[in-house]
């Protein structure tokens, strides 16, 4: 992301931001819809959502696109039961509590770490862990990632993090740091017919990780909580091998 890029996204956070604690007094913003039944208004609600944890959680939404998030939903009804790791925590970490019988999250921000403990922390089942980009010095440049402000930092440490739980996930989310090398060293975690979440999947820099994991890939493009334009996220599975 270029740096006008960054201007024009802070400018357009800080502007819905305003616009919202205009219309709070108002109570404009109190009541919530079915972000099912409801889509464009639960959307053009969320859009005053745009990086606020409690009005994300109020709206009952992670930061994936809508189609994705009927599919997971489903998917995780359908397994009472389900192991969830999730690289990048926030408000998809209290959604997933409510849904899935576990939920393991790694975060490498510590701050951003706190303040998702506190909200979940009615949810017995859910799990957050900080952990930090690795030494400046550190050698392994496949675990760098790519965002602006990270340039030469590595994650290692985060991409293994998963390395410290025993068995098998019925869904895992790729939403944060070195997502690519999130990909190729989890992949193989997934529980039968288990499914990774891996959002914004439009980007140049995740596509190649995406072709060579050899995994099955349905791409879910259109509306997302908060942003105003569609994103992308995409849904990873083992194929299934011909009858």
């Amino acid at each position: 992301m270029t740096n006008a890029s960054l201007i024009a996204k802070r400018g357009y956070v800080s502007a819905m931001h305003m616009a919202r604690d205009a219309l709070k007094p108002l109570g404009a913003l109190d009541a919530t819809v079915d972000a099912r039944q409801h889509r464009h208004r639960h959307w053009l609600q969320s859009l005053f959502a745009i990086h606020d944890i409690d009005a994300l959680i109020r709206l009952d939404v992670p930061w994936w696109t809508y189609d994705a998030i009927d599919r997971v939903e489903d998917f995780l009804k359908s397994r009472p039961q389900a192991r969830v790791f999730e690289y990048g925590s926030g408000a998809s970490t209290a959604w997933l509590a409510k849904r899935a019988s576990s939920v393991n999250s790694v975060d490498h921000d510590g701050g951003w770490v706190e303040l998702t403990r506190t909200r979940i922390a009615g949810f017995d089942n859910a799990h957050v862990d900080f952990v930090a980009c690795d030494a400046p010095d550190h050698p392994d440049t496949q675990f760098a990632s790519g965002k602006a402000g990270h340039a030469g930092q590595t994650f290692k440490d985060y991409v293994c993090a998963i390395d410290q739980l025993d068995g098998a996930f019925d869904l895992i989310v790729i939403d944060g740091r070195a997502r690519a090398a999130c990909l190729r060293h989890a992949a193989n975690r997934l529980a039968p017919g288990g499914i990774i979440v891996f959002d914004n999947s439009h980007r140049g820099r995740y596509r190649p990780a995406i072709a060579e994991s050899g995994l099955a890939e349905t791409i879910l493009r259109g509306l997302a909580p908060s942003l105003p334009v569609p994103d992308q996220t995409s849904l990873l599975r083992v194929p299934q091998a011909d009858a």
